[in-house]
């Protein structure tokens, strides 16, 4: 079973495509939204802590609790954002070294929090070694970590301009879940795609272009280099941000 998408919490809860960016997908925090400390809160102590206190700690012995927590909030801070792990190990208290960072980053990929993409290259010895691309399953876990209110964040174009890449990760990794396909990025120097879906030898590109400044260079030099499947902008010049959370990803390969 996947996370909520926006069809079922636009179905059953009336969320707008913001809403959705915003507050998330999960059902038992749907009615909260009205009120934001609640809706934190909530996120917080029935999702978050219940997830890492019982399904990573209770399971899995963990030398530092505390680092694994805080591992998980800067994560899902910077999600849909590109962060080494050594520049994680700058911000985190009592860090120790990247294996652990990376073995942290697994656990909570396993429960369906946070994950690291790799980067696309056809070495595979060059993808694992690769700085990880940060994306929560849920952007809920994102949102709760910023300073702004919804109405706040959507006037804040580059704040807002994450929140949107980020929901949009956040749909096609918990896709990818269920359908068994691979998401990566990709970056060379300067150009950059946000998303690579591949499944047997079948590949997508998929950049996210949530304002007018960024540039999509990126995913011609792609297309030129790999020549995918299939290559699209989503957002501005491209399918709609709404359209594209209501495909069915698996028909795409």
């Amino acid at each position: 079973m996947t996370h909520w998408n926006y069809s079922e919490m636009k179905e059953c809860f009336g969320f707008t495509l913001n809403q959705y960016l915003f507050y998330g997908a999960y059902p038992g925090a749907a009615s909260l939204i009205d009120d934001e400390e609640r809706f934190q809160q909530y996120i917080q102590s029935s999702i978050i802590d219940a997830t890492i206190n019982k399904d990573i700690l209770m399971d899995t012995p963990i030398g530092k609790p505390a680092l694994l927590r805080q591992t998980f909030e800067l994560g899902a801070a910077y999600s849909g954002q590109i962060l080494s792990l050594n520049k994680m190990l700058g911000s985190l208290q009592d860090a120790g070294n990247t294996a652990t960072l990376s073995g942290y980053l697994n656990l909570l990929n396993e429960c369906g929090l946070l994950c690291g993409l790799q980067k696309f290259s056809v070495d595979m010895a060059r993808r694992k070694a690769s700085i990880p691309k940060l994306q929560v399953y849920n952007n809920a876990l994102k949102t709760i970590f910023t300073p702004l209110t919804f109405e706040q964040a959507i006037l804040d174009r580059k704040e807002w301009g994450h929140i949107v890449e980020s929901g949009i990760g956040a749909y096609i990794v918990s896709q990818a879940f269920a359908q068994r396909f691979e998401v990566l990025y990709w970056r060379e120097r300067n150009d950059e795609v946000d998303f690579i879906l591949r499944k047997k030898g079948s590949v997508v590109a998929i950049e996210v272009k949530s304002n007018a400044e960024k540039s999509t260079s990126g995913l011609n030099k792609f297309k030129e280099m790999f020549h995918p499947k299939t290559a699209f902008i989503v957002g501005d010049g491209g399918i709609s941000v709404e359209e594209f959370l209501s495909m069915d990803l698996k028909k795409l390969f």
